[in-house]
Parts: C-alpha cells; structure tokens; sequence
C-alpha cells in the first residue's frame, strides 16, 4: 500500500508532457486533449442530432464548430490577457498573439495561458450571431450543444494535468500528488483531477439526463452556467490562486469571481425564460 501511495503521489515527475518533437515544434498531450475535446463534443452532437428532435443539418453544425473553435482560441486567450495578467501583456503586446520565445534562443512557445471565462463569452457572442446569420434558434442551438460541452471539458482538464499545470494547493491528505513545476516540492491537491470528474463527468451525466425533458426546453445553457459556476466555484478553494493575482476578492480567486458571475448569469436567464407572458416557441426543431 505504501508503494503505491508513493507512486501516485510522485506520477507527474513520471510523466512528460510532449508528446513529440518536431523540430522547434514540441506537440504536447496538452494541445491533443483539445482536439480530442473538440471530437468528443462533436460526435455528442451529432449523435444527438440523429435520434432526437432537432431540425437541423450536419452542415449547418460544421459551420458552427468552425465559428465556435475560432471564437473559444481568441476569447480564451483573450481573457487570459484580461482577467489574469494584464499587467505582463500591456506591457508585453506581442505576447498575446505571438506563439514565439527568442530568449534565451529561438523556440516556438505556442500560447502560454487561456482562460475558461474568456472562451465562454466568447462563444455565446459567436453563437448569438451565428443564430442570428443563419435564422435558427439561439436557445435551441443551446439546448443542443450544453448537454454535451461538459465530457469534452474533462480532456481539457486531463490536458492540464497531463501539462503539469493550475494544480492545487498545499494538502497532506494521502492523494496529494508533488508536481515538478511547483518549486516547494509540496504535496498539493491534483485539482485538475478533481475538475476533470466534477465539470466534466459529473455535469455531463446531470445535464445529459436531463435533455429530454420537455420543461427545460430553452433553459439549458442557464442550467449550465449555473452548474459549471457552482462546482468549479467550490473546485478552486483546492486550487492554487495564479501566482501574478493571488486572491482578488478576500478569500476568493479570479476564478471564483468569475464563476459568481456564471452563476448569476444562469439564474437571470432562467428567470427570464420562465417570466410571465414568456412563451415556449411550438417549433420543434432548430429554426425559429
């Protein structure tokens, strides 16, 4: 037993984050999680659009991945910028866009932070145009995407975990793991871990329950918010703060603030859908 508590403990020092090299390019585990993120949500998707009651093209979903991945890239590394360290990147505004390090020598660096809030908004913007463009329902498109997002978001957390990074604070309970980035050699909480099993697995099998029922019709992204901002809000205080803020908000870090607002936001939206005089659309697919 206590071999194998020593080994979970030191499992990221055994692990390399890159998958291969190719030449200055590293392809780290970390980048092929989203892909396999992005491939998880779609097929969800398109299994859905095959045996449940969405009016709505294969074509139409390829248009709107295309629209979604573009829009969750620049928000996410945008409000990485914002929320998080934006008194680097004011300072340093090549670095936003540019994947490039040339100190100490040449290397292709990739992207080096996005953030979860940032993609999120970036994404509804999107898909609020993309309803608006192509005349189908933004609360329908929702209904259909939500019940899915969250199991594609577990690989993204693996990724994280994977990249030896956003681990979590210190803890001597026997599952705390020693991560080589965290220069105190501290055991601390595999936070990605637990993110990985409560956003992802635990509300994809909540909201993929519950997407047939006909009262939620057009609540779903509320449900979402709501649920994505309850659980992660409670994850962080087990996460470690990002060192360039700390905590922002007496005990609480940017990422709890932030999911305060999920949270927020989610019960607006549900209350307005449910206000008096509020009427279901009796269009049963996607247009309106």
């Amino acid at each position: 037993m206590e071999a194998l508590r020593n080994f979970w403990n030191h499992l990221p020092a055994a692990i390399d984050p890159v998958f291969f090299h190719l030449g200055p390019l590293s392809i780290r585990y970390y980048g092929l999680m989203y892909i396999v993120a992005l491939g998880v949500v779609y097929g969800l998707v398109l299994h859905r659009l095959k045996h449940e009651d969405f009016s709505c093209s294969k074509e139409t979903i390829q248009s709107f991945f295309l629209w979604a991945v573009v829009a969750m890239l620049i928000g996410g590394r945008l409000g990485y910028v914002f929320f998080y360290d934006w008194k680097f990147f004011s300072a340093h505004p090549l670095k936003i866009f540019l994947p490039l390090d040339f100190s100490p020598e040449f290397r292709i660096s990739g992207l080096q932070g996005m953030s979860y809030h940032g993609g999120v908004i970036a994404i509804l913007l999107s898909s609020a145009l993309f309803s608006f463009r192509h005349r189908i329902s933004f609360w329908r498109l929702s209904d259909l995407l939500c019940p899915a997002i969250p199991l594609g978001y577990t690989f993204g957390r693996i990724g994280n975990f994977l990249n030896g990074e956003l681990y979590g604070r210190v803890t001597a309970l026997p599952w705390g793991m020693y991560f080589p980035e965290d220069t105190t050699r501290q055991l601390r909480h595999p936070s990605q871990l637990y993110e990985a099993f409560f956003e992802g697995i635990f509300l994809f099998l909540l909201l993929w329950r519950l997407r047939r029922t006909p009262a939620l019709r057009g609540h779903f992204l509320g449900l979402y918010l709501i649920g994505y901002g309850a659980v992660r809000f409670f994850i962080e205080f087990t996460r470690q703060p990002d060192p360039q803020l700390g905590l922002v908000l007496g005990p609480f870090s940017m990422g709890q603030v932030l999911c305060g607002g999920m949270i927020l936001a989610g019960a607006l939206l549900i209350a307005g859908r449910r206000s008096p005089g509020k009427t279901q659309s009796p269009s049963k697919g996607l247009p309106s």
